[in-house]
């Protein structure tokens, strides 16, 4: 198996191991607890193929199973009692507006006996815009859209979603009182912190308005009146810990960036590779993030450490990007540029980052690969790195050397995945 193959391989391994149908039969409630309705709800890049894994695995009547779910354009799957609606990521539109608005109808006039089955995965922020009392879509779609250039992190974006909602931070789970909740839940952030998987609509949030004001100061958001009314004045403030609404709902995380991880480290082992799990809640900005994991992989190439070649580095987390150029974005291409970069062609060294949602950025290409020739190659029909960098256009840069790997829709979420390889010397 060459390197390039190879980390395909990993890559592959990592977003089989989220699949939902594999991860969500496990956690499907006992038809016997069930003494009511099975209602099911969710939003996210995986909730279409996880409400389909409801189906297929439900041991109990048929009839006592209804449903609504929102994904991502182009992530819907059949499902024959769970309707699925399609909406805009990683900018809200009306159809998710609509969609979020039905839900919360969905989930009104449950009794004690029914059972919520709430479906949640990464790009269910987006998904489900509820704007809070002032404030319409427009002002959403601006406010999403100033974060993602900002640089911010996604916990920070996500503090500021919750507040400004009347639909996350728990709210969602509230209104489905006096129903029990279940939330199944794939984790596509660093850390797995709950609050911050699709701003968490079914849980807890200990973050306050107060600190989302810190957020749109720290990276100077504009925002209308109506906002910084309601974080000031305290009316945005989420549902927190032991909120006596959230008594009745249970947590289940089915699948995380470690478990994929975890998957493509038994590839690269089988292939007879060393691998280093560096973590699997990497933050920062991608072109930093690029040039330490280009320092760790010459301490490998030169001295043998943290371990010998041959092997694999592995890592997952979400970088960001600070948008200055013109370019196409994405903030995995962006660490790959800034590695290569810094590596500047260093031998027997490859590498593959990618989002594990098949999207980097707003770009439908999950992400590339750097080869020990990229620099070369692309000096050769005239492209410069550190200018494509400078511009914020890795997906132009590795699109142009036909080095860009696309999925299309994987069905699932687990963030980020990036893949060192330091070949035998």
């Amino acid at each position: 198996m060459t390197p390039r193959e190879l980390l395909r391989a990993l890559f592959d391994a990592a977003i089989a191991s989220a699949q939902p149908a594999a991860a969500v039969p496990a956690h499907l409630p006992d038809p016997a607890s069930v003494k009511g309705r099975l209602v099911v709800i969710g939003a996210g890049k995986a909730s279409a193929a996880m409400a389909r894994a409801v189906e297929d695995h439900w041991q109990g009547p048929a009839q006592q199973l209804s449903g609504l779910v929102v994904t991502r354009y182009g992530y819907s799957v059949p499902c024959e009692r769970i309707e699925i609606i399609e909406a805009a990521h990683p900018v809200p539109d009306e159809a998710g507006l609509h969609a979020a608005q039905r839900i919360k109808h969905f989930v009104q006039g449950l009794s004690e006996d029914d059972l919520v089955l709430c479906l949640i995965s990464g790009g269910g922020s987006a998904l489900l815009p509820a704007p809070a009392a002032g404030l319409s879509l427009a002002d959403k779609q601006d406010i999403n859209a100033q974060l993602l250039k900002s640089g911010a992190s996604i916990g920070e974006m996500n503090c500021v979603r919750r507040h400004l909602s009347t639909i996350k931070g728990g709210r969602l789970a509230a209104l489905c009182q006096p129903a029990r909740v279940l939330t199944l839940l794939i984790s596509d952030v660093p850390g797995d912190q709950l609050p911050d998987i699709a701003s968490g609509p079914t849980v807890a949030d200990p973050t306050s308005c107060a600190d989302a004001l810190a957020v749109l100061e720290r990276y100077r958001i504009t925002v209308p009146t109506a906002a910084r009314q309601l974080l000031e004045g305290g009316a945005g403030e989420t549902l927190k810990p032991g909120d006596a609404r959230l008594a009745r709902c249970e947590t289940r995380l089915i699948s995380s960036p470690q478990i994929g991880l975890e998957a493509a480290a038994r590839v690269a082992r089988e292939a007879g590779y060393g691998v280093c799990i560096l973590g699997d809640s990497l933050e920062g900005e991608a072109r930093e993030v690029g040039r330490v994991m280009a320092g760790i992989a010459q301490q490998v190439r030169t001295h043998g450490q943290p371990l010998a070649a041959p092997c694999v580095l592995l890592s997952g987390g979400e970088t960001t990007v600070t948008v200055r150029g013109s370019g196409r974005g994405g903030r995995n291409v962006e660490f790959l540029l800034a590695l290569g970069a810094a590596l500047k062609g260093a031998p027997g060294i490859w590498a593959l980052a990618g989002d594990t949602d098949g999207v980097d950025g707003i770009e439908e290409i999950a992400g590339a690969i750097l080869t020990p020739d990229t620099l070369e190659r692309a000096r050769s029909m005239g492209i410069k790195a550190a200018s494509s960098l400078d511009n914020n256009d890795g997906h132009g840069f590795f699109g142009a050397l036909g080095d860009a790997v696309v999925t299309g829709p994987t069905l699932t979420n687990i963030n980020d995945f990036r893949a060192v390889l330091i070949a035998p010397p």
